[in-house]
């Protein structure tokens, strides 16, 4: 290694980042398991199997388990398609750097809107799933009687701690990011192995539905359609933020080649862990009865499997799981707020992007999004039901946002502008043919699945006009969206025409300079 290369070991990429026309400020110092952690820990399987387990199978009895399967494949197609665009495009902020490059600024902002309000209201939903968790390991988290009241404290404490870590830079935060992947793998394995010796029933009950969906009002005729179509919102809440790893870019090393790889083994990895704990429950709960199993959950197949010692030990990972979800869906909410703060595509733009030379870290977006997620839960602190309307809608956002970079993807590659492998090695490349067909699949998968998850159900949001809710809130974020944009281009279209008639003075006072200066001359 050259004496260059020594004092600048990330030169290339740095380079490589200025072509896009920003310059290095971050912290470039995750290497390949870190960036898969990130990741990983956003979409972390036992956060999401044991907050919503029992929803998923109230809905569909074990019929979940196809809906888990189907949600995988449609996800990784969209995986798939991220992969390429951060081989492409390694800069911070992902799906609206992504929409930006294959779409236009207008496209680019509302991907980078609703993917920031997605990620904001999920740090919120993620951190009070400590409830579920930490009571049961011990009585002393119960600080207040009340469920939800208790739930919103531990929450808050949660939020508090995920953006002290933050602040305190990359470093930092994948060193704890780290453990806790570590721990939640380790976990899951031993779940999965632990499991194992309790199975008394055969794996032929995937194929049963044991009660659920023909019984629900007004869905009789579908058949096992109904419980299947809500049913899979469970996974559908659960694999998401995948795209974490593509955030980071400008902290990873090597990230045409890290990025894509950590990116799509994060979601493999959640994945196949995911089906085997869920097939894992099937085979040992003792009742499979959705009025029983999907009151108790995960949590209580462990418990009558296990016993509570060997189950409070699991419970503790759990918790630290859950943690380490909330710390990187944080994370990855800065990284976002930062990269469209720097474009100038968020109020007070130079203050949310300014990188503390230090930390190397942007600590204003900690902060702000930290302090909107736990307002987040003290304005629902008396309605729980709105609280789970808006944490629906979070999701639903998302995979709007998904759709803003897929769809002008995929427009790009009909009209033969996407650019192929030329001598790149290494680079992640699907190829023109089957790019089309994995591109066509991820588009359809996700228009299909954010229908399904908006579709004003009872179910889902809860009676009378909480139904609308997911379509309320969706339309009125978006209308939110769309007048500050509008606003934010009027006041730009100004500065460009004071800039301009500012030049135009400036170019007429030179020409008169110069006339009267030749009058002078003559004179």
């Amino acid at each position: 290694m050259s004496a260059t290369q020594q004092e600048h070991p990330h030169a290339g990429d740095d380079a490589e980042l200025a072509e896009h026309g920003y310059r290095q400020r971050l912290n470039r110092s995750l290497g390949s398991f870190s960036s898969f952690a990130a990741g990983f820990s956003y979409i972390s399987i036992l956060t999401g199997m044991f907050q919503l387990f029992g929803f998923g199978y109230g809905f569909g009895g074990p019929i979940l388990f196809w809906a888990w399967l189907i949600v995988f494949g449609g996800q990784f197609c969209v995986a798939l398609v991220f992969a390429e665009l951060s081989a492409r495009y390694p800069i911070a902020g992902s799906v609206y750097q992504w929409s930006k490059k294959v779409s236009n600024p207008t496209g680019a902002w509302f991907a980078g809107w609703a993917m920031l309000a997605g990620s904001v209201v999920t740090v919120a939903a993620v951190s009070i799933a400590l409830q579920i968790v930490l009571p049961q390991i011990w009585s002393g988290f119960t600080f207040v009687h009340n469920s939800t009241q208790n739930a919103i404290l531990l929450g808050c404490c949660a939020i508090v701690l995920t953006t002290i870590i933050n602040v305190l830079g990359v470093r930092v935060m994948a060193f704890i990011n780290n453990i806790g992947v570590a721990a939640e793998l380790t976990g899951v394995a031993l779940i999965i192995v632990l499991l194992l010796f309790h199975i008394h029933r055969s794996p032929a009950v995937i194929f049963t539905a044991q009660g659920a969906g023909p019984g629900l009002p007004g869905w009789a005729a579908l058949g096992y359609l109904a419980p299947l179509l809500l049913c899979i919102v469970m996974p559908a809440y659960v694999m998401f933020g995948f795209d974490t790893a593509g955030s980071l870019s400008e902290e990873t090393k090597d990230p045409r080649r890290t990025t894509p790889r950590a990116l799509l083994r994060a979601l493999g990895a959640a994945g196949v862990a995911g089906a085997l704990l869920l097939l894992m429950a099937l085979l040992t709960a003792k009742s499979l009865a959705p009025a029983t199993l999907g009151v108790g959950g995960l949590p209580s197949v462990l418990e009558d499997a296990l016993g509570s010692g060997v189950g409070k030990v699991l419970l503790a990972d759990v918790a630290f799981a859950i943690f380490i979800c909330c710390l990187a869906i944080h994370a990855a909410s800065i990284r976002l707020a930062f990269s469209m703060a720097r474009d100038h595509a968020l109020p007070f733009g130079d203050h949310l992007s300014h990188v503390s030379e230090h930390r190397k870290s942007p600590a204003l977006p900690a902060i702000v999004s930290g302090a909107v997620a736990i307002a987040i839960l003290i304005v629902n602190l008396g309605n729980a039901q709105i609280f789970l309307v808006v944490t629906s809608v979070s999701i639903v956002i998302v995979y709007i946002a998904y759709l803003l970079v897929t769809v002008p993807a995929m427009l790009q590659r009909r009209r033969n502008g996407w650019p192929e492998d030329q001598g790149r090695t290494g680079w992640f490349f699907l190829g023109r043919r089957r790019g089309l067909l994995i591109n066509g699949t991820a588009i359809g998968y996700g228009a299909l699945m954010a229908l399904n998850l908006i579709w004003p159900r009872s179910a889902i949001y809860g009676s009378g006009a909480y139904a609308w809710g997911g379509v309320i809130f969706v339309a009125a974020l978006m209308v939110l969206g769309a007048g500050y944009y509008r606003w934010r281009q009027h006041g730009r279209d100004h500065e460009v025409a004071d800039e301009h008639r500012v030049a135009t003075l400036a170019v007429v006072g030179g020409t008169m300079s110069d006339d009267l200066g030749g009058q002078d001359s003559r004179a």
